[in-house]
């Protein structure tokens, strides 16, 4: 049978998912280039941008084991519509704050870490129920490489929208849409049909079962070895995206919709990648990808980091988007194949962990050392680190075997 670039779409429960996650993720990053933007025409602190990222991404890096752990323990779909609603609740605060012009840096900053916390609940539960939504289990890497584009469709439209709403409208209207696209979301789970809930026996308490998970991944290669180069990656890597509004102002000499584009172009490859992994076929060696999509992400970051000329920056960054995507997908397929369905959420718990947990330290250190030795050589210098983190990977694959994308043919 042919491959279907969107097999996961038979299963009823997995589209209203996607068609209403894919409205409220645009106002996300509505809200995300927003933050951004409005964190470094107040301080005009490179520092600050990492100190917003670390604000938004610890407390879920803090928490995550908490919300593994419960998404295991309770109902993950009521965890899933708790999360939602109070996201909703977090852009409703940011929007009255900038419509009443009676904040300081310091409010955002707080708002920002309270995301964190929900989102540390929000991403076990909703990794975790998208095995429950898609009916047939073939398709789960499907849907995985799918959640992806998603992301990354909403990453191309939301920052650029949001370049346009902050130059005609303002800050605010960037907050308020964000709040009503949780509208979209909220109403898809509603109409979803799932299994009732069947409550299981608990033999240990929270501690017991954190314990018990982080045991089952240090005696489970597969997964720690793709944790470990996960971590190492959002930490060095990954917090890039801090600086792009010092490209946009500096740099390109540009205003808010200079960054929405730079941030877009990102988007825009980062979809690529996506779709790409969408398509692949049983038999593909994914560590090969990933190890090859890793030295891809390093060449475009290496490009980009000198390059004067925004039209070129732009190609530059867009091919760093499409190999970074490989870092999120693969990893997360791996895991979410590979992961004994009673570890489910503890398991995602650390790759978000992994994920979301070393960023915030990363923008910390990479704010720091751009205030030291300048934005593009920071940038320079992350993209020659990606790239011999890819070349050991590509050098371990002869002592490893193949891990294909596990779809039907």
């Amino acid at each position: 049978m042919k491959i279907s670039t969107f097999s996961a779409f038979k299963s009823r429960n997995y589209r209203l998912y996607f068609s209403g996650q894919s409205v409220s993720l645009i106002g996300t990053w509505m809200q995300k280039t927003a933050v951004s933007w409005v964190i470094y025409a107040q301080t005009h602190s490179k520092f600050m941008l990492g100190v917003t990222l670390f604000a938004t991404m610890f407390p879920s890096f803090v928490f995550s084991f908490l919300g593994g752990v419960a998404s295991d323990r309770y109902n993950r779909y009521k965890l899933l519509l708790l999360t939602q609603v109070a996201s909703m609740v977090q852009a409703l605060a940011l929007t009255v704050l900038i419509y009443f012009n009676h904040y300081s840096v310091w409010h955002i900053i707080g708002l920002s870490a309270l995301l964190g916390l929900i989102n540390a609940f929000d991403v076990p539960a909703r990794q975790s129920l998208v095995y429950e939504m898609v009916e047939d289990k073939a398709d789960l890497p499907n849907a995985l490489a799918l959640n992806s584009s998603m992301v990354n469709l909403s990453r191309l439209i939301g920052p650029g929208i949001a370049g346009l709403a902050l130059e005609k409208f303002g800050e605010d209207i960037c907050f308020a849409l964000n709040a009503l696209s949780f509208i979209a979301v909220i109403g898809s789970l509603l109409q979803m049909k799932l299994p009732a809930y069947v409550p299981k026996p608990r033999t240990k308490n929270m501690a017991g079962e954190l314990k018990e998970g982080f045991a089952y991944i240090k005696a489970t290669p597969a997964i720690s070895v793709v944790l470990l180069t996960l971590s190492s990656i959002s930490l060095l890597v990954l917090p890039y995206t801090t600086l792009m509004p010092v490209y946009a102002k500096d740099i390109f000499k540009g205003n808010a919709s200079t960054f929405g584009v730079i941030d877009s172009a990102i988007g825009l490859g980062a979809l690529c990648g996506a779709i790409f992994l969408a398509s692949l076929k049983r038999g593909k060696n994914l560590r090969k990808i990933l190890a090859i999509n890793t030295m891809i992400f390093g060449a475009g970051l290496v490009l980009f980091s000198h390059t004067p000329w925004y039209p070129l920056a732009l190609l530059f960054v867009t091919l760093a988007g499409f190999g970074m995507m490989s870092q999120i997908t693969i990893s997360n397929t791996l895991i979410q194949t590979t992961v004994d369905p009673a570890m489910r959420g503890r398991v995602i718990s650390f790759y978000a962990m992994a994920f979301f947990g070393m960023q915030p330290l990363g923008g910390l250190l990479v704010g720091a050392v751009s205030q030291w030795i300048g934005t593009p050589d920071t940038v320079l210098l992350q993209g020659i680190i990606t790239i011999l983190i890819g070349g050991l990977l590509y050098r371990q694959l002869h002592v490893n075997r193949p891990v294909s994308f596990p779809l039907q043919s």
